[in-house]
This record gives C-alpha cells, structure tokens and sequence, in this order.
C-alpha cells in the first residue's frame, strides 16, 4: 500500500510541477492542465492517441521491470526496440505472427550480447545495454540509407511493411498482445518457479547461489526475456503505427519504459496504469505545444520529476 501510495504522488508531483512552470510562459496553471486533459483523453481521438503511446511504454516497461527484478541492470531497451522493428520489418513478408516472433526473438539476442558480456568479461551490463543503443541507432541508420532503403530512394526510409495489425476501435491490436505481455510476466514473475528464481537473484544473488540456484544462467534469462519485450514494443510499433523504419523509429520508448518501469514499482500489472499515465502526458504534452506553444518535451521533464520524487521517497525509507 506504500509503494502505490508513493506511486501516486511522484505522478501527482509531476503534473503539478507541469502545471505550473506553465506560469513562466505567462499560461494559468489551471489553463494547462485543462489543455492536457482534453489533448489526452478529451475525445476519442485523443484516447486512441493516448493508447497508441501506451502500448510500447507498456511492453519496455515490461523489459525493465523484469530484468530490475532480476537484478539485471537493462538499460538497453531502445536499441533491442530497434533491433526489433528491423527484424520485424524484414519477416513481415512472412506473416504478422513471424513477423513480431522474429522482432522478439532479435530483440532478445541482442540483450544476450550484454549477458556474454558480463558473463565473459564482466562488464556491467548498464554500460554495455548503453552501447549497444548507440550501436543500434547507428545500424538502423545504415540499413534505411542502404540495403534497406525504399525503391524510390527519396527519402532514408523503408518501404512499407508487407503485413499490418488489425485495428480495434481504431487502436491497432497490438494493445491486446501489450496487455496479455503484461499479464504473463505477472504469472512468470509470482506464480512459477523460474519467476521465484529470477526474483531471488534479484533480493540476493550470493543467498540464490547458496540455495543451488544457477545465477549466471538466471541473470541470462532474464536479459533475453526482457529484450524480448523490448524487442516485441518495436515489432508492434512497425506493424501498427509507423509501417515503415526511419532514423528517429525508436523515438526515445526504451528509455521512457524505465520511468514507467519505475513508477510501477516494477510489479507487471502496475505498469499498465503507469504506461496510461505516461502515454497521456506525452499526447497531452502534444497538445500544449499546439494550443499553447509550449514544447512538448515538456513530458521528459515529466518523466525526470517522476523519478527524481520516487528517489527522495526511496533514500528517505533507507535512512530510517
């Protein structure tokens, strides 16, 4: 009860601080938030454009989740992101069922890099999980100005992908798949016994070892089936949203998963409703700069405050 009521106010904070730094552009703090309301649930435009941004907060706030409860410091989901809708770009001539199993499965070899890594070497996976974003972002810019790019060769992009998600209600169905992600890592992380293992690892990998538990091997599952998730965010996004790859696809969703990751106190089912939250202060961040030219990156400030008030609360409770 805590953790949500802690939850709580770091979102409410956040809106608050929003809400009034309004005031250094000369708008009502009461004006804005008012904006942000309508620009995010206001019509059944602006709540299919929040669930639209929900959907791939919700899947890498799934990939933080899980590895953070595992002790894996998975900081990579943007580039697993990438690497997924590149893999799901190139399978869609295939099906969209092998199309978003082949962005999984290229996202969850891709966090696998940072898992031999450490394993091999040990280097920190916070480190290598940040590199390979880069390496990543570099490789999606080779492939739409290259092997990849679209017959026309106007613009570094890819032609459109050969398959595309089923819409429900003008939300495409990867909100379905997002949330039925959510509900299987609940069940793996509490109600299995490899979730007991990977949450063991997480609480103490020296007591996990001592209890027989292979922590190497933990710390490699956990990694792939978080990049999994990432991996499946970015498959949908192509499949969905964007159908075609550019530059600037992965639009910053791996790092957000963490704030969404963070304020659900990494629980799977929480990150439902953290992802909601987020999706609607990017869309009604959206809307500020339209109605009220207001930059819309005022919702990273958002997610900054987030996570700033949830290490206050967090750095309080350890020093009692």
């Amino acid at each position: 009860m805590r953790r949500f009521a802690v939850a709580v106010i770091a979102a409410a904070a956040a809106i608050v601080l929003l809400a009034f730094s309004g005031a250094l552009f000369g708008h009502s703090p009461w004006s804005l938030l008012s904006i942000v309301a309508s620009g995010s649930v206001g019509s059944r435009f602006a709540l299919a454009s929040t669930l639209l941004k929900s959907v791939p907060l919700l899947l890498t706030g799934l990939s933080v989740a899980i590895a953070f409860r595992a002790g894996v410091w998975n900081i990579g989901g943007e580039g697993q992101f990438i690497v997924g809708g590149l893999a799901a770009l190139v399978a869609s001539r295939f099906g969209i069922v092998a199309s978003l199993a082949a962005a999984m499965l290229a996202g969850a070899a891709w966090a696998s890099i940072a898992s031999a890594m450490r394993l091999w070497r040990n280097a920190p996976e916070v480190l290598t999980t940040i590199l390979l974003n880069f390496t990543a972002i570099h490789l999606l810019g080779w492939s739409v100005n290259g092997p990849l790019r679209e017959h026309a060769g106007q613009y570094p992009q890819t032609d459109l992908a050969h398959v595309a998600l089923p819409e429900i209600g003008g939300v495409h169905f990867g909100i379905v798949i997002a949330l039925a992600a959510s509900v299987f890592a609940w069940w793996l992380l509490y109600r299995t016994a490899a979730g007991l293992r990977l949450r063991a690892t997480g609480l103490n990998p020296n007591a996990a070892r001592w209890a027989g538990i292979r922590v190497g091997a933990q710390l490699a599952r956990a990694m792939a089936i978080s990049g999994a998730a990432a991996g499946l965010a970015g498959g949908i996004e192509l499949l969905g949203v964007t159908h075609r790859l550019f530059e600037r696809f992965a639009a910053g969703y791996g790092y957000s998963g963490i704030a969404v990751a963070l304020l659900a106190q990494l629980h799977p089912l929480a990150t439902i409703a953290s992802s909601l939250f987020f999706g609607a202060l990017v869309t009604g961040a959206g809307e500020l700069q339209r109605a009220a030219g207001i930059s819309a990156g005022v919702a990273t400030f958002g997610q900054a405050v987030v996570i700033l008030t949830l290490i206050v609360f967090e750095h309080v409770r350890a020093d009692r």
